[in-house]
Formats: structure tokens, C-alpha cells, sequence
């Protein structure tokens, strides 16, 4: 009995010292969880004199993460944009209706290829009969007057022979002004209502406005042809790379049909102004299109060859983007740091970002922790207000 009891009474104590040290090894492990979920980083934020504000983080947090700092770089000597392809206006030719009429027969479909000087309609009009009249009635005029009275005019001329020329004159003239060539002119032996109509260059009938049996009235356009051997491409650039470029800088283009293909070309001309709407500046190029793969409305990716520049980059993993706009943030010192909106260019690589405007050389900035920094700025900015 007494041996029982003293075992119960070796087992209480036993019980009692597990217990105890239970509670004391767990009673610092529990704190130190405590400590732990509790916020480490407590912020508040501090309003500058030129309006900027600088977050104060306790424990120094700031400079315990990895800091970079801010550097110039060359960036290559290369500007590329986005631009579209339109026919050049040098190679593009209309022929418009210099008289009241009626198409009497078209040999020409749109989109076929016609050569120069080929017949493409035939137009009707009494307006040319009219004025083969006349040249014929002043060509006749002036054979007779070789034979007419003796009275002197102007220059010591026959009076009848000046006045004859100058009608003849006036008949050559009306009739180069409704198309007729020097010699469509000399073919003349009778008056006919009826003409042919060439075409002015050879190319690509473009857009064809009548059919056969259409009434046309003077200024009405009939056909437009132009050839694909030359194109522009209107390229947009923006306002901080207009420096960089200039008339008859060569160039490099690019299309989604044709990735294997480099067209090779120059700048002809720069817009004198800005879009107000996005501020962008237009670059016509002229580029070679010997096979005539460029189309009129192709997107093509412009490459233009220039002078190496610096420029200051920052790696885009520092960047927050917040409020519709990008944010770094700048240590300042080891508790204190500044989140600073910064402007973009539009180069970027090898996961770094060219910044226009907001940073220096050298500042200082948190290169992977500014998710993290911009939440506690959030929340400063919330007990602040």
C-alpha cells in the first residue's frame, strides 16, 4: 500500500515538471509568433514644401531589400514606328471629263494594267465636233490667204494672213485643252463627235467612276491609274524622337505578309506640325516596291538608322503601375523613401524601361519590393487622411 502510494505520488510530480516546461519553452515560442504577425513595417507619410510626400517606415526597413541605382545607357542607334502604306502621289494620274458627253464604250476594267498612250474609252461629244470644225474652217482660212489682197498689217504681214494664223492658233489651242495631242491634232480630216481617250501613263487602273452609256459633265472624274513600282509609308513618330530625324535619312521596312522581305527607302517629307490628338509627328517615306508587294493600306513596321543616344533605364520590375500612371519608388535615406511618378519612352528591353522624366542619374531606387512599399503607402495615405 505505502509502495502504491508513494508511486502515484512520483507520477504527480513527474505530471506537474512536463507541464511546467511545456509552458515555459512554448511561452517564448507563442510570443515570437505573436511578434510576428503583428505588422513589422508601420508607415506614415511626410508632406514636403515642393508638394512631394516621403514615407517614413519603421525598423529602417527601406534599405534591407536590394537597391539599384539609376544609370544612362547608349540606346541603339535605331528609331522604329508604325506606318501605312498609300500609293506615292508622283506615280498617280486621273483622266477627268474636259466636256459635256457620253461614254460610248469603255476597253478598261478596274484593276487591270494598262500601258501609256493605250485607248481605255471612247467619249462622245458634239463639243468636239465643234471644235475640229473650227480648226478645220482655220487651217483652210490660212491656205487662202496666201492669195488674198495685198493689204499690209502688223510686222509688214498680209492683214488676212495675220488674222488667219491667230484663228488657226486659237483652234490648236482649244483643242490641246480638251485633250488632243500634237498628234491627234495633225490626224484631222474631219470633224468627228466621237474621240478616243488614252491612257496618260501606264499603271493600275485604281477606281473606274462610269460605264457605258454614263452622261459626264466637265470636272467629272473618269479614271484613276497609278503604278506600285515606288510607295509612301506614312510612319508616326513621337514628340521626344522628332530630333532624330530629318529628310532623306535612310530606312527599313517591315509587313506581316512579307517578314522575309526588307524594303529598302528614304524620308521625302516631315509633317511641319504635330497631331494635337496624340502628338505624334508624320513622316512620309518613300520606299522601293519593285515587285509591287506593298499594298495601299498594308501596316508596315518602319526601321530608320540613327545617331546613338543615352538615355536613362530603370528595370521594369521596379515599376508599379497606379492610378494610370507608372510609380518608382527613390530611397532617400535608410527609413525614408519618396514614390515618385515617373513618364515612360517607348523603348524598352531586356526587361528594362527607358524613363523620360521624374528620375536623375543616381538616385536610388527599391529594384523588387515596390508592390509591397506601395501598399503601405496606400495605407499611410489612409491614416493620413
Amino acid at each position: 500500500m505505502e509502495k502504491r502510494c508513494k508511486l502515484k505520488i512520483l507520477t504527480g510530480l513527474m505530471t506537474v515538471w512536463l507541464a511546467l516546461s511545456i509552458i515555459g519553452c512554448h511561452s517564448p515560442v507563442q510570443s515570437q509568433l505573436e511578434t510576428k504577425s503583428e505588422p513589422s513595417e508601420i508607415a506614415t507619410l511626410i508632406h514636403q514644401p515642393d508638394g512631394s510626400e516621403l514615407m517614413v517606415i519603421a525598423n529602417a526597413q527601406a534599405e534591407e531589400g536590394p537597391i539599384g541605382i539609376v544609370r544612362q545607357v547608349p540606346l541603339s542607334g535605331f528609331l522604329e514606328a508604325t506606318g501605312l502604306v498609300t500609293f506615292d502621289d508622283k506615280l498617280v494620274s486621273t483622266i477627268i471629263s474636259r466636256l459635256t458627253g457620253r461614254i460610248e464604250e469603255i476597253r478598261s476594267s478596274q484593276w487591270e494594267m494598262v500601258r501609256r498612250g493605250q485607248l481605255v474609252m471612247k467619249l462622245y461629244s458634239p463639243d468636239y465636233m465643234s471644235a475640229e470644225a473650227e480648226y478645220l474652217a482655220a487651217i483652210s482660212g490660212s491656205t487662202q490667204s496666201g492669195v488674198a489682197g495685198t493689204q499690209t498689217g502688223a510686222f509688214g504681214l498680209p492683214a488676212s494672213f495675220s488674222l488667219a494664223a491667230s484663228l488657226k492658233q486659237a483652234a490648236v489651242r482649244k483643242l490641246e485643252l480638251l485633250g488632243f495631242s500634237p498628234a491627234d491634232i495633225a490626224a484631222i480630216r474631219a470633224p468627228n463627235p466621237s474621240v478616243w481617250v488614252p491612257a496618260p501613263i501606264s499603271g493600275i487602273i485604281v477606281s473606274k467612276n462610269v460605264v457605258r452609256g454614263q452622261q459626264v459633265n466637265p470636272g467629272d472624274q473618269l479614271l484613276a491609274l497609278a503604278t506600285l513600282q515606288r510607295v509612301w509609308i506614312t510612319a508616326d513618330i513621337y514628340e521626344e524622337n522628332v530630333a532624330r530625324v530629318k529628310v532623306g535619312q535612310s530606312l527599313e521596312a517591315v509587313t506581316a505578309p512579307y517578314p522575309d522581305e526588307v524594303f529598302k527607302g528614304t524620308v521625302e517629307r516631315i509633317s511641319p506640325a504635330l497631331d494635337p490628338n496624340n502628338h505624334t509627328l508624320q513622316l512620309r517615306c518613300q520606299v522601293a516596291n519593285p515587285k509591287s508587294l506593298l499594298k495601299p493600306q498594308m501596316l508596315a513596321r518602319v526601321r530608320l538608322a540613327t545617331s546613338p543616344r543615352m538615355a536613362l533605364v530603370i528595370p521594369q520590375v521596379a515599376l508599379v503601375f497606379d492610378d494610370n500612371a507608372y510609380f518608382a519608388f527613390i530611397v532617400v535615406s535608410a527609413d525614408r523613401v519618396e514614390r515618385r511618378r515617373v513618364e515612360l519612352g517607348n523603348w524598352n528591353e531586356s526587361g528594362y524601361a527607358r524613363v523620360v522624366n521624374g528620375i536623375k542619374p543616381s538616385d536610388r531606387f527599391l529594384t523588387t519590393e515596390s508592390l509591397k512599399f506601395n501598399a503601405l503607402w496606400h495605407a499611410a495615405q489612409s491614416k493620413t487622411f
